[in-house]
């Protein structure tokens, strides 16, 4: 019977060449490391949310009367509803990791360059969809937390000159975080981001396998890198298949990534969802200590010590552009980090002063 089946199949689809041509006979690096792993842990993570999200959404409630007890009914009434929801919590969070990891890694190893500069674009993009994502789900449970932590990141654009104050207004839909907003935002977080998010990511994967995967520029393994004068696949002959060998690394860190979401909820469960998380929003007493979530605190405190925040906003929004457009700014040839020590030095600051403003900004 099965056989028949696959007979059928494999007549009208082709499966065993689709399978050799994509995994058995697919090579990768020989020096490829367990970097090159969290895009796809990254994609197992979205994947998740996207099941976890539909389940949460047959019971939660866009209202701002009912989306507080909506989202406590869930983690109280419904059957394995806090599982879910907590499963959404901390692996969205944990894929804001995964994804900057990623990033960093492919910058560190030089992978953006030609001929990979749209590659990079459209992953740095999906990086930004994926804060704007956090950004958007975040007001949804209606609590104090979400409530002000909103006001506090949709009134920023207010300091630039002339479509501040627009911006801000379109964010809320008014002068004030309102269910206005709590509409705007679940539309935003249901309807347009996946779909910006699945068609970006198509793109990636499919420029990825197009070009093919670049191999790390140092090591005993690596590879020499012929100039790019016209499209070519960059193929590794000599590497290793790509099944099974690159896959069971994959799954491995997949399996890693599930095991912290589960460790984080087993041991520590508010985590990310601290006391305001558990309070209804009250647009009429602000909290003593609201802001933003992790992500965001190393921007707010740069905004909060730069004298003029014009110039804070300006700042940020330079530092975003020079991410997302690097690639055609670095026209150096070396490939190794390692040896190109301005740039070495550029990385290793930025790291160190992403992470002294994210802890100033949590406890300042």
């Amino acid at each position: 019977m099965w056989k028949t089946i696959k007979n059928w199949i494999e007549v009208r689809v082709g499966l065993d060449e689709l399978v050799r041509t994509q995994l058995t006979e697919y090579r990768v690096p020989r020096n490829i490391n367990v970097f090159y792993t969290l895009g796809f842990v990254a994609l197992a993570g979205f994947i998740v949310q996207i099941i976890t999200g539909f389940f949460l959404l047959t019971y939660y409630v866009p209202h701002p009367d009912h989306a507080f007890k909506s989202v406590q009914g869930i983690m109280v009434n419904v059957p394995y509803g806090w599982l879910f929801r907590l499963m959404h919590v901390v692996g969205s969070n944990l894929i804001v990791v995964a994804v900057g990891c990623h990033m960093l890694s492919v910058f560190f190893m030089n992978s953006y360059k030609k001929p990979r500069e749209l590659t990079w674009f459209a992953g740095a993009t999906m990086l930004l969809i994926t804060l704007t994502f956090c950004l958007s789900g975040y007001l949804l449970p209606w609590s104090q937390l979400s409530y002000w932590a909103t006001t506090i990141v949709t009134n920023i654009p207010s300091a630039l000159p002339f479509f501040g104050n627009f911006a801000v207004t379109c964010l809320q839909g008014g002068q004030n975080v309102s269910g206005v907003t709590l509409g705007r935002f679940f539309a935003l977080h249901v309807g347009v981001l996946p779909a910006l998010l699945i068609l970006l990511m198509a793109v990636h994967l499919f420029l990825v396998r197009r070009i093919g995967i670049s191999a790390p520029p140092f090591g005993a393994a690596g590879e020499e890198k012929k100039p790019w004068t016209a499209f070519r696949h960059e193929d590794h002959p000599n590497g290793y298949p790509f099944f099974p060998h690159f896959v069971l690394k994959e799954a491995a860190m997949v399996m890693a990534f599930f095991a912290l979401v589960f460790l984080v909820i087993t041991f520590s469960p508010g985590l990310f969802l601290p006391e305001d998380a558990s309070i209804p929003a009250d647009p009429f007493k602000t909290p003593a200590h609201i802001k933003p979530e992790w992500y965001f605190l190393a921007a707010y405190q740069m905004l909060k010590i730069v004298p003029n925040k014009f110039l804070g906003i300006s700042l940020q929004i330079t530092i975003v552009s020079v991410f997302l457009f690097w690639p055609f700014l670095d026209t150096g040839k070396e490939d190794n980090m390692l040896k190109r020590g301005v740039l070495f030095g550029v990385f290793i600051a930025a790291i160190i002063g992403w992470a002294v403003l994210t802890i100033w900004g949590k406890y300042s």
